[in-house]
């Protein structure tokens, strides 16, 4: 009975069988493959971005969760933890599963189970169920992203997928402003609790709206593949095969393992400034934490915008190749890394300059390093192999640099001393705020002298997180090199 069950679940998300073509006029069968093919676009766009959603929102209920003391912030520091490395885990596993996948049913109801935890989470106060639940919710989390590339790679051709590619990419940033508008507005209004419960209802009737919109292979309908419709064949994509040879042709191929080092080496530094460049703007630069907040959201933008242009820049200017527009957007990003730690105090006018450049560089890189190029050197039905493998490296290091930043920044700071002599009046004051009544505890013919106080502070040194993050990022542009022809090989180009 129980292996019954199991083959009806496999049955229910495999990927159906190929039906017999359809027999309608050509320009009919355009307009389905069409109407089909962007029916998945915007579905694997809007959907992914909500999986995010049910994220990053931790990050909102993080005050109140710490000033309430209901948890520390070490132990916020490890449920985060718990995600992230379920999260990378779950990218190889996952992206070897939707491969095989009906996608249909394989990322809605990945989304659905999203949203269920994220409203247990919400009824729970206890810090082993929060890391149980938020590992549980990486894993499901990781069905997303191989899932959407798999749909790209299915539906979208090799000399037009880093266009629409480039342009999923933006779903990131639409699940980033979804949680700050929406989660942020309802935790101010009614609570930490619907800071998982409202993302929780959005994702679950999303992950309706997403079984509705989402479609299996072209193939499962009677219509041809994507290489064949926009007559684009390239080598690779003819290839024809069981899913399992073509999955391991991925592991055994060299450039898929560069490629996931490289992206890797980026997610340190992607990771490093969304983790850590509030707290040095603040400490380092000067700003106000509400001035930090303004320049980091122009990363955000530029990396939105590098994100949408960056498949287009490949597709059109250098037919497809993505290595040049990598090179080049590596040495910015490395480049604008470097400026601020070679110039200490350089204005605000650089300080934003130099987001920016991060921001558009990261943006380009993420689609590129982060899927793109993996995909592109292989089959599409083994797509989400290649992005699970890939996947896995990144965050990996997002994992690696969060530890490896926390502790270059703990190593590098200095406690300071100051004697700082106070009236004893203010000094009054100051300790009965924490319920010390100095004027009953002391003669009253003492307080015309002043009190001398040692008042500590933290000084903090961030270069050696920064030169963490620079070397990182030029050895990701170094390591890119070494599969400067793959994509081509993969075309039959060369």
């Amino acid at each position: 009975m129980s292996s019954l069950k199991n083959s009806k679940i496999i049955q229910f998300f495999s990927s159906g069988p190929d039906r017999p073509a359809m027999e309608v006029e050509p320009e009919k069968l355009r307009r389905i493959f069409k109407r089909n093919r962007i029916s998945v676009f915007l579905a694997i766009t809007l959907g992914y971005g909500i999986y995010y959603v049910g994220r990053l929102n931790f990050a909102v209920v993080k005050p109140d969760l710490l000033y309430g003391k209901i948890l520390t912030s070490t132990q916020m520091g490890i449920i985060d933890s718990a995600l992230l490395l379920a999260y990378a885990i779950g990218k190889l596993t996952n992206g070897f599963i939707a491969d095989r996948a009906n996608i249909k049913r394989f990322m809605s109801i990945g989304l659905l189970l999203v949203g269920i935890i994220n409203l247990i989470s919400g009824m729970t106060t206890m810090f082993i169920v929060f890391v149980v639940l938020w590992a549980l919710n990486g894993w499901f989390q990781s069905i997303g992203a191989p899932s959407s590339i798999v749909s790209l790679a299915n539906w979208f051709s090799p000399r037009e997928r880093g266009t629409w590619y480039g342009l999923w990419c933006i779903s990131h940033d639409i699940g980033g402003a979804i949680n700050m508008i929406f989660t942020t507005v309802l935790v101010a209004a009614l609570g930490w609790h619907w800071g998982f419960w409202a993302p929780g209802i959005l994702c679950i009737v999303s992950a309706f709206v997403l079984y509705l919109t989402l479609r299996d292979r072209p193939q499962t309908y009677g219509l041809p593949p994507v290489a064949e419709f926009r007559n684009d064949p390239s080598p690779v994509a003819k290839k024809v095969d069981s899913v399992n040879h073509l999955q391991a042709e991925v592991l055994k191929n060299p450039n898929v393992w560069a490629l996931g080092l490289s992206s890797a080496l980026m997610y340190i530094t992607r990771y490093g400034m969304y983790s850590w460049a509030i707290l040095f703007l603040h400490e380092a630069r000067g700003y106000s934490l509400i001035e930090a907040g303004v320049l980091m959201s122009v990363l955000f933008v530029a990396s939105m915008i590098g994100e949408a242009a960056s498949g287009l820049i490949s597709d059109v200017f250098f037919n497809a190749n993505r290595n040049v527009p990598c090179l080049i957007f590596g040495l910015l990003e490395t480049a604008c890394l470097a400026a601020f730690l070679l110039i200490p105090d350089g204005g605000r006018v650089l300080d934003y300059a130099l987001m920016g450049g991060i921001g558009l560089a990261l943006g380009v890189l993420v689609s590129f390093l982060g899927g793109l190029m993996a995909v592109d050197i292989v089959p599409p039905r083994a797509a989400g192999a290649a992005a699970g493998v890939v996947g896995m490296f990144s965050y990996v290091g997002a994992a690696i640099q969060g530890t490896a930043s926390g502790w270059l920044i703990d190593y590098a700071k200095t406690e300071v001393s100051t004697p700082v002599s106070l009236n004893p009046n203010k000094l009054a004051e100051a300790l009965s705020t924490v319920g010390i009544d100095l004027k009953s505890a002391t003669n009253p013919a003492l307080f015309d002298q002043a009190y001398d106080v040692i008042t500590t502070s933290t000084i903090f040194d961030f270069n050696p997180v920064l030169l963490f993050w620079t070397i990182s990022g030029g050895l990701s542009v170094v390591v890119a090199l070494f599969v400067w022809n793959a994509g081509k090989r993969a075309r039959g180009e060369i």
